[in-house]
């Protein structure tokens, strides 16, 4: 795969204390590191980013960051999303192409992030890129596992909590995508999402994806083999920092 070297792309992990069901994440140790700091170290194993930064409204995150040699940038608490946190950054950072790399997930490869930009090498027309990999139906059923439905030109239909397609009659067995929720905006479509109002799926889902959705901005969905465990409860810190232990 070859990447146009005229586009810059530009990675940024954003980053805040106040999460709802771990608060201070951001800062939990594994293996005696921020959890932050692991996600930016495997980001910067990326070397099609042309620069990778934490965005941040947290003076803990931005020191932590500052004392550990991390580029990090400071941005306003104000953002409802990561998404409206990334278009700050974009008015101060120069840049293409701008990689949300989620700064709750420590297992973040390389890989991830070559299939995000992958639509942007040839004009491909999406101003938006994403990712999903295959879950098992067991998995579909757990709301902390976002699904994703596309159509045969891995164009985005919808995006859900609950499990979909939906199986009525139980004849065959779907398969069940699993989104990870890693993005890759150019300034336009970054722009666009700004300026629009939270959507009404957006709110009820909680998913900032679907206000592109909504506003029938559309989002390419590359597969990837290599899922990931975000990090939202104690269990998923458990669990990352046994993987993490493995090597993996």
């Amino acid at each position: 795969m070859v990447i146009s070297r005229f586009m810059k792309f530009i990675g940024v992990i954003p980053a805040r204390m106040a999460s709802k069901r771990l608060p201070g994440k951001a800062l939990r140790r594994i293996q005696g590191k921020a959890l932050v700091h692991h996600v930016y170290d495997r980001a910067r194993e990326a070397q099609e980013l042309d620069d990778l930064m934490v965005a941040t409204d947290s003076d803990e995150i931005y020191s932590y960051c500052v004392d550990h040699g991390i580029k990090v940038v400071m941005t306003s608490p104000q953002h409802p999303s990561g998404t409206d946190r990334i278009y700050e950054v974009m008015q101060k950072v120069e840049g293409d192409v701008f990689v949300n790399i989620q700064g709750d997930e420590p297992l973040v490869r390389r890989e991830h992030i070559r299939r995000l930009i992958e639509p942007f090498e040839g004009g491909s027309g999406f101003g938006v890129s994403t990712l999903k990999t295959p879950i098992t139906s067991e998995d579909a059923k757990d709301p902390n596992n976002v699904k994703v439905v596309t159509d045969v030109n891995n164009r985005a239909l919808y995006f859900s909590r609950w499990p979909i397609p939906y199986n009525r009659d139980r004849e065959s067995n779907p398969t069940y995508f699993k989104h990870l929720g890693f993005y890759a905006y150019t300034r336009e479509a970054l722009s666009r999402f700004h300026h629009l109002p939270q959507s009404s799926l957006e709110q009820w889902e909680k998913l900032e994806q679907l206000r592109f959705l909504e506003n029938g901005i559309p989002i390419c969905v590359l597969e990837t083999p290599f899922d990931t465990v975000g990090v939202d409860t104690e269990s998923d810190l458990r669990k990352v920092e046994e993987i993490l232990l493995r090597g993996l």
